[in-house]
């Protein structure tokens, strides 16, 4: 088995890593640059690739290998806390997730992304302009979210199907999440914040859908 380690930014290093070929890059790797590591790990029948960095670091590495048709590669995530990605995928984090990726298998689990081809790994915040009350309407499969004004919209990823779910704040009740294949916002005007990184452009509706192929999560 091939196995690569892509350290994000500053993150650790844990022990169990060390001695593991590593290539660094910035906080979200590019695609030039996972292209590059592409061939290394074409080279094995059984390549794996280990995130050591944030969400959003993840979800650049999911895009790229769904993309590009990769998605047989096996990834191992070292998230570098207990981010929203490492609580949906049920992991832990530092040296104890560095040995989960080396050591163990990989799983089918669902590929959550939007509209716009990308990758969730963890949560995505959806809110009207500047912060402001999301106005709209909001579907998860057939069953309506709400209709009106919220404070906001949260959708993440799950790691049993149907492998979406979304939610909204609620006063003075708890978050009740309904799950489906896909959950559909249509608003004036919305903002979408994808693990942690924030857009600067409003769009009219967003779908954060399951992709058609899972991907291999080391697990």
């Amino acid at each position: 088995m091939s196995t690569q380690v892509l350290r994000c930014a500053d993150a650790p290093v844990p022990i169990a890593l060390a001695a593991q070929p590593t290539v660094q890059t910035e906080a979200v790797p590019s695609s030039e640059l996972i292209d590059e590591l592409l061939p290394v790990l074409a080279a094995d029948s059984l390549p794996r690739l280990i995130v050591l960095g944030a969400d959003a670091a993840l979800a650049a590495v999911l895009t790229h290998l769904m993309r590009t048709e990769r998605l047989h590669v096996e990834v191992g995530y070292v998230p570098l806390d207990q981010s929203y990605g490492a609580q949906a995928h049920d992991l832990p984090t530092g040296n104890a997730a560095a040995k989960l990726a080396l050591e163990g298998s990989p799983t089918q689990t669902p590929l959550v992304r939007d509209d716009t081809g990308t990758v969730l790994v963890g949560r995505a915040k959806i809110t009207g302009p500047d912060g402001t009350q999301l106005t709209g309407e909001a579907y998860v499969d057939d069953t309506r979210l709400f209709s009106g004004s919220v404070r906001a919209m949260f959708v993440t990823p799950t790691l049993e199907l149907p492998g979406v779910r979304a939610s909204y704040p609620r006063r003075f009740r708890r978050r009740r999440w309904t799950a489906g294949r896909a959950a559909q916002l249509g608003t004036p005007g919305a903002v979408i914040n994808r693990d942690g990184v924030q857009s600067d452009r409003v769009v009219p509706r967003s779908t954060f859908y399951r992709h058609h192929e899972p991907w291999l999560l080391v697990r």
